[in-house]
Parts: structure tokens; sequence; C-alpha cells
């Protein structure tokens, strides 16, 4: 069979450590304070957890805040996951018109654009329906974005999606980078976030590991 022409569906399709970028929008207070389709506490874990994955994978991300001095930094504990980079401070309310954010995203030369964001109707909808426009593939993790309403939240992704974005959840987007346990490299890395922030499936990766550490004895250091 010929290649499929739809670029969903396939191989092709398919997210890998060395096809797309992430781009993490203004996980800073003031907008966590407003996030009321899921709880902000799972919403940060989710977010820290798909930030460790994609720096455990090399996957280049990109950091941005707007307006910084008024709506507060971003999270520590994201900015704790890449301490060395300062996040881009726009003042924009898509990021995609800033300059800045656009040259870093050609400079990759990848054309798979991961992203989250707060809010999920705003900062992450506007940036997304632009950046599909400009002829990227652009893939939106929901439980790593938070929207003001439950509804605002569920709009803007049928919204995102009928304008040719790609849904997932952070645990996915773990899962399609590793692909294959044989990929013994990132193994070590990913057990570990699994059992960081994965909640009651870590808790059971934590339990089988408890079992099979007495008799295994090539289980990485850590974990």
């Amino acid at each position: 069979m010929g290649a499929s022409p739809n670029n969903k569906v396939g191989l092709n399709a398919m997210l890998t450590p060395d096809n797309c970028v992430l781009i993490l929008i203004d996980h800073q207070p003031f907008q966590i304070s407003g996030v009321q389709n899921i709880d902000p506490a799972l919403m940060i874990n989710n977010v820290v957890g798909l930030a460790k994955t994609a720096k455990a994978f090399n996957v280049p991300t990109l950091l941005t805040t707007v307006v910084e001095e008024r709506g507060g930094y971003l999270i520590k504990q994201l900015q704790d996951v890449f301490p060395e980079q300062k996040p881009l401070n726009r003042t924009t309310i898509n990021t995609w018109e800033d300059p800045r954010a656009l040259e870093w995203v050609k400079k990759t030369g990848r054309k798979k654009i991961v992203m989250a964001a707060l809010w999920t109707e705003i900062c992450l909808a506007f940036p997304v329906i632009h950046a599909l426009g400009d002829g990227y593939e652009v893939y939106i993790v929901t439980d790593a974005s938070g929207g003001v309403s439950v509804e605002a939240h569920t709009v803007a992704i049928q919204r995102m999606v009928q304008a040719g974005a790609v849904p997932l959840t952070w645990g996915v987007f773990m899962a399609e980078l590793q692909r294959d346990w044989a990929r013994e490299e990132t193994v070590p890395k990913v057990s570990q976030i699994m059992l960081e922030h994965m909640g009651a499936v870590g808790t059971n990766f934590a339990w089988e590991l408890q079992l099979l550490g007495s008799h295994d004895k090539t289980l990485p250091p850590g974990v």
C-alpha cells in the first residue's frame, strides 16, 4: 500500500524524540489560580511530568511567560526541571505572535509542535490555531493545560481539534517517545518519572519493583 496523504495516521504521525519540540506556556501563579476544569495540583503534577519527559528524551523545550512582573514567575516546580533556562517573557497573549518564539521553533527545523498552556481557551488555542495555519503539525497536551471553567476548556479543545490539532495526555507523550522498551537508555528516566508523577500507576510500579528487587540485580539505580 502507498503512504497515506493524511499526516495524522501512519508511523510518520507518531511523535519521536527527534521530530518534535515542546512549548510550555504561562504556567504562572495568576493563571493557575483561575484553573477550574482540573485540580490545579494535578495539573501541576502533569506539566512537570511532561517537562521531565521532554528533558529525558532531549526534546527541545521552550518555557514562556506573559507579563511575569504582574502574573508571577514560572512556577518553581517547572522551572526546576530546566534551571538554566530563563523563560521567554512576552506581552503578546498569543505566543505565536512573539517573533522570538517563532524564531526559536524555526531554528530547530522541526514541524511537530507539542504545546500545553494556561489557559486552554486563550493561551493555548491562539498559538495552536496560528501555528496550524503556518503549516505546522500541532499536538495539545490536554491534562497539562487548564481553563477557567469546564466549558471553556472543553470548547477550546473542540475548537483546536476542528482546526486540525491532535489532542493527547502527558503519559501518552512519554509512551510515544519511548515506544520500545528495548530502548534501554531512557528506561531508567521513564521509570523515575512514572514513580514520581503517575499516581496510582506509579504506586503499583513501585510495589512491583519491591517484589522484583530482591531477585533482579539489573534494575537501574534509583528505581
